[in-house]
């Protein structure tokens, strides 16, 4: 018989994790809020550039992505980890040194986002030091669990140890691998791919961050948390097999849905919506082994407010993940791609599946480390019911809102034209939809502050428990049984696990990513393109910092509508310089891609000015700092250097004498502004001047077919 050992859980890492989610989940949401309100008031910027919509929404996305459901994964893992393995974690020193080393990648993105410091890559917008930060730290949380993993008293490892694993090894290489960048300043690189080569390895990133930072952990606090919550096994060993393998070696592959109808090839498409409807499977099997998992237990649903939110998080979970392939068919995604449509789906499975999982996982956990009853059912299922409102009063008036967007964007009139020429006739109908959206969001985070009084009341009304005493039999090592079940022998074996996992995950990325990287065919070149000129490149770093991409993408689709009202369709070989590519996910404003030349210089000076004396009804904030502040150009040379080592073409030497060609095209932009009537006697030496040469550039490497155009911005 095998001696019992003793041991501790440790629960004071749990409940910091537990505060930092709270936390941060307030504050990230209370900037989404922020940005809803703009999109009524733009005024709501206060006049400073820390605060527009372009700066704060990758803070908004970073803050409730990687601190409020980053900082609830690892609250799951380190209370579920070691119960599961019957034994502590490995290292105390490295659960704190993970803790506070995230926590200071946390506050990093918070500081440097607003000041415009980005690499303006959707989910990855933080910039190579705080990168290299994040790989240590995820270093840091993958020893610990590693070592756990190996001390273990538990022969078996649970369903729920395998979605862990696959986490950490996935997310290790998207972010090494999408993070390889040649650095320009402390705060400044440029990726090493692209345009198409770069737009095809964020998404294959920027998907995979949802799949395997979002989704892949939460399966896993799913197949703990409820079956503990329902004191029910879980329905279905056999089906959550099928789950996990399926689930990781399909989703790697979607990525492509994120660029259909752009100047990706066909293949690559193509494979990308393949795999997308396929998910469809794994997805929903996951989903009815955890609500199954309830049998015998719904009337206790009625009830248990912690089995509420396990259950909306679930159906979320399933809705979310159908509506995705269903996206990423081509007919329904020519009509949802660059509207609101996508951002109701984003938030159902942001707030439904992450957000109520973990306030169900978070009312299960206070009441148990504090040894006491939860303070308030009632406040609790408040709690549910505000929130779950919230979810609807969000998603859908951002529904209605996109197809009110695909509808009017692409309506002709009987005659052939278009019948809402000027994109401001759409933005002006939504108003409505922004403001219902504004207090769905404004009702969720409601519901969290209530949520946090009664986690506050239930911590005083109890004693907490710092460490956990808890007894196991030591391990018995046992050989593999012939005939025995593969996944018996592979449930034993975390390193054959991890192996297997990154297999799997590697399969679909270097399908996808090596023949863009290695085949030139996949990029045709056009002679007519040339590098940006050291005064269009500051002009285009200018667009990245204010966030630009945020409301205006740069991919003119295929459509007749859209070449109508931009003008000729994108061509792959148009963004060969383009470093960060900048396609842009979401059209609160119009596509730029062929602004140049559209307006004069001082047309785009005096919207970027007053963007409503230029364009009435415009929801976008001024920009007057771009007029007032002196253009930096201590790094241009620098920057030149950078990209001719990537294999921009720029003439031998040219970095010594870049700023110099800067400032006599920006000399001949101020000259044009002062004919025009602008009046400012150091022009040449702003800001403003850049950027405009910038917008200028954009598509006019080939000559557009003659249209006819209105102001639409």
């Amino acid at each position: 018989m095998a001696q019992v050992e003793r041991f501790q859980y440790d629960n004071e890492i749990v409940r910091k994790f537990i505060i930092a989610s709270v936390l941060f989940g307030i504050i990230g949401m209370l900037v989404g809020l922020l940005m809803a309100l703009q999109f009524i008031w733009p005024e709501l910027n206060f006049g400073i550039p820390y605060t527009t919509f372009g700066r704060i929404r990758p803070l908004h996305t970073n803050a409730v992505i990687f601190a409020f459901v980053g900082n609830g994964i690892f609250m799951g893992v380190y209370y579920s980890l070691p119960r599961l393995l019957k034994t502590p974690m490995w290292s105390k020193a490295l659960s704190n040194i993970h803790f506070w080393g995230w926590q200071a990648i946390i506050l990093a993105a918070a500081v440097t986002l607003p000041l415009g410091i980005t690499s303006s890559h959707e989910y990855a917008e933080l910039e190579w030091p705080i990168d290299i930060a994040i790989a240590l730290v995820w270093i840091v949380f993958g020893i610990n669990m590693f070592m756990t993993i190996i001390k273990r008293r538990e022969t078996h490892l649970y369903v729920a140890i395998w979605f862990y694993i696959a986490t950490w090894v996935t997310v290790t290489v998207l972010h090494v691998f999408h993070s390889i960048e040649v650095p320009v300043t402390l705060w400044k690189s440029y990726p090493v791919a692209a345009g198409v080569q770069d737009a095809l390895i964020q998404w294959w990133y920027g998907h995979n961050a949802v799949a395997f930072f979002l989704t892949t952990p939460y399966l896993g606090l799913m197949y703990y948390f409820m079956p503990k919550a329902a004191n029910r096994p879980v329905y279905s060993y056999k089906l959550s097999i099928i789950h996990f393998w399926a689930l990781i070696f399909i989703y790697i592959w979607a990525g492509p849905h994120h660029l259909l109808y752009t100047s990706l090839p066909d293949w690559a498409q193509s494979l990308g919506t393949v795999f997308s409807i396929m998910l469809i499977a794994p997805s929903w099997g996951g989903m009815l082994n955890g609500l199954l998992t309830l049998r015998g237990a719904w009337d206790r649903v009625r009830q248990d407010p912690v089995l509420k939110f396990l259950v909306v998080a679930i159906t979320a979970y399933g809705m979310a993940t159908f509506e995705g392939p269903m996206l990423s068919i081509k007919s329904v995604n020519a009509i949802s791609h660059y509207t609101d449509w996508t951002i109701g789906h984003v938030h159902v499975g942001a707030l439904g599946w992450n957000g109520f999982l973990t306030f169900g996982i978070i009312y299960w956990l206070i009441p148990r480390m504090y040894r006491t009853q939860l303070y308030s059912t009632k406040l609790a299922n408040a709690h549910f019911w505000i929130g779950t409102l919230g979810i609807l009063f969000y998603a859908v008036p951002m529904y209605w809102a996109g197809w009110t967007q695909a509808l009017m964007w692409k309506q002709f009139t009987p005659d052939g034209f278009l019948k809402y020429a000027n994109f401001l006739e759409t933005v002006t109908q939504l108003r409505w939809f922004y403001a219902a959206r504004a207090l769905g969001g404004l009702m969720f985070l409601s519901g969290v502050f209530v949520m946090a009084y009664n986690l506050i009341k239930t911590a005083k009304s109890g004693s907490f428990l710092g460490s956990e005493e808890a007894e196991a039999p030591a391990r018995e090592v046992h050989a593999s049984h012939k005939g025995e079940y593969w996944h018996k022998w592979i449930e034993r074996k975390p390193v054959q696990m991890l192996v297997a996992s990154l297999i799997l995950i590697l399969i679909g990325g270097m399908v996808q990513i090596f023949p863009m990287l290695l085949i030139d065919s996949n990029i045709p070149k056009i002679e007519s393109v040339t590098p940006y000129t050291p005064l269009e490149l500051e002009g285009r770093d200018i667009y990245i910092r204010e966030g630009c991409v945020g409301c205006h993408s740069q991919m003119i689709r295929p459509f007749r509508s859209e070449t109508e009202r931009y003008g000729e369709y994108s061509k792959s070989g148009e963004f060969i310089y383009d470093r960060p590519f900048l396609w842009g996910s979401k059209r609160t404003g119009p596509d730029l891609h062929r602004q140049g030349g559209k307006y004069q210089d001082s047309w785009h000076y005096n919207h970027m000015l007053s963007p409503q004396a230029m364009s009435p009804a415009s929801i976008m904030p001024a920009y007057p700092w771009l007029i007032d502040n002196v253009l930096n150009t201590a790094h241009t040379a620098d920057k030149i250097k950078v990209l001719k080592m990537m294999g921009t073409p720029y003439p031998d030497g040219y970095e010594a004498i870049a700023v110099d060609d800067l400032q006599k095209q920006a000399a001949q932009i101020a000259q044009r502004l002062r004919k025009d009537g602008v009046v400012d006697d150091g022009l040449e030496t702003r800001e403003i001047v850049a950027l405009i040469a910038y917008l200028q550039r954009l598509g006019a490497d080939i000559k557009p077919k003659p249209q006819a155009t209105t102001s639409d911005n």
